[in-house]
């Protein structure tokens, strides 16, 4: 556990955050005719939100083993970290609804 008290592990949790944030806008800047907070909004409503989610998360697999190519493991356990977040977060999503 000693990784987690490195910085690169909280750059890592950064960085995931990041490209999942950049994949949700542009699957909806590129798919969407509608604005971001309606398209949103009409994703929630349609209970498709969280597969918009799952989808955007993928762009950190290729992060995740370039990481550990380079050992940087400290950086891909925050990677880890935040797709547990972020299944976590689906999954609030998918029960919610």
């Amino acid at each position: 556990m000693e990784f987690i008290k490195s910085k690169y592990f909280y750059f890592g949790i950064i960085s995931g955050l990041l490209w999942t944030s950049f994949g949700v806008l542009m699957l909806l800047f590129f798919l969407s005719n509608d604005t971001l907070e309606n398209s949103l909004l009409s994703l929630y409503n349609q209970k498709k939100l969280g597969g918009l989610i799952s989808i955007s998360a993928l762009i950190n697999l290729p992060v995740f083993f370039i990481a550990l190519n380079k050992n940087k493991f400290a950086f891909a356990s925050g990677l880890v970290a935040i797709s547990l977040i972020l299944v976590m977060l689906i999954a609030f999503l998918k029960l919610n609804n």
